[in-house]
């Protein structure tokens, strides 16, 4: 990301410190890219298409029609509908550490024909999982794929070459896809469209979330539970929310797992494997470094230190 955005620096022009607004783009679809240097309120922005927007560096207030005002932060994305104003706060902008922001806007068409394919690779005989993009607005948390997609999409428009238009129709495919699989998993989670009892999908995932621990959940298991063979459930499961649901699982115990350490600081890194649902201590510990990019011990001690400092912070205050 850094390396297209400094070759994206080099070329921009600076015309003002609020919002400015370099342009690229391409059959389909146009990137926009905006840096505020100063700290600015109530800054409206409108587009006559749909817009992905995705924040890079740091923090936006988002007012959106029908929405609470949230905190907007790299790593995130806002789907816009067309024609959404929105009203933007930014506290953090400085000239020499701006906010920036990407803005992408894809034509309707496309989203639509994107948006009609993954719902027919979705769909479950009868039931109707009609996922959209755009009719309303969504703030979503990106994942690994989403970022690492943006980078190359910033790069390829800002580098012109003769299959430029073709590579980027295709990237974009894939971030719309990437984006539904994040919002179907943001919906069927919080039950946000009340499916969780009328979707075979909707149904396992509740399952899961009341056996999390449970050691001897299996593929075979869940398959039985949507009423589908396992080979047919594994890929539905993985189309709808863009992980395979062994993954899935892990995660969620994953995240139960740190919420253990959190809360009873006193327990062994063992004792947190078998309480999180994990037979094997050495699994746990591979699974945890994957997700977390640290050890189940790491983060133990952040904790432990992040306690400590907090202790001493009392203190002193105590004292003073």
């Amino acid at each position: 990301m850094k390396r297209a955005f400094s070759e994206h620096l080099q070329s921009r022009k600076l015309t003002t410190l609020v919002e400015n607004r370099s342009t690229y783009s391409a059959e389909f679809a146009e990137l926009n890219i905006f840096e505020t240097h100063q700290v600015a309120e109530k800054v409206e922005l409108q587009f006559g298409f749909p817009v992905i927007a995705i924040m890079l560096t740091g923090k936006k207030v988002m007012h959106l029609e029908g929405m609470q005002p949230f905190d907007f932060f790299p790593g995130e994305s806002v789907v816009l509908p067309s024609d959404k104003r929105m009203v933007i706060d930014f506290p953090l902008a400085k000239k020499d550490d701006p906010t920036q922001c990407l803005a992408l806007g894809i034509n309707p068409d496309k989203i639509a024909d994107v948006v009609n394919k993954f719902n027919q690779y979705t769909a479950v005989e009868d039931e109707n999982n009609n996922w959209k993009l755009d009719e309303t607005s969504s703030h979503l948390t990106n994942n690994e794929e989403v970022n690492f997609l943006v980078d190359r999409l910033l790069h390829t428009f800002i580098n012109s070459h003769t299959s430029k238009d073709i590579i980027l129709d295709l990237m974009i495919q894939e971030l719309i896809i990437r984006l539904l699989q994040t919002k179907a998993r943001c919906h069927l989670l919080s039950d946000q469209l009340g499916i969780f009892n009328d979707s075979r999908i909707g149904i396992v995932l509740k399952f899961i979330k009341d056996h999390l621990t449970d050691k001897n959940m299996t593929i075979d298991m869940l398959a039985k539970k949507a009423c589908m063979s396992s080979s047919h459930f594994y890929r539905k499961f993985k189309n709808t929310l863009g992980t395979s649901p062994i993954d899935y699982i892990n995660g969620e115990k994953i995240k139960f797992a740190k919420r253990l350490m959190k809360e009873r600081r006193n327990l062994q890194i063992s004792e947190v494997a078998y309480l999180s649902g994990f037979n094997n201590v050495s699994y746990f510990i591979r699974q945890f470094k994957k997700i977390e990019l640290i050890t189940p011990q790491q983060f133990k001690k952040s904790i432990e230190d992040a306690y400590s400092n907090k202790v001493v912070k009392m203190g002193n205050s105590r004292l003073a």
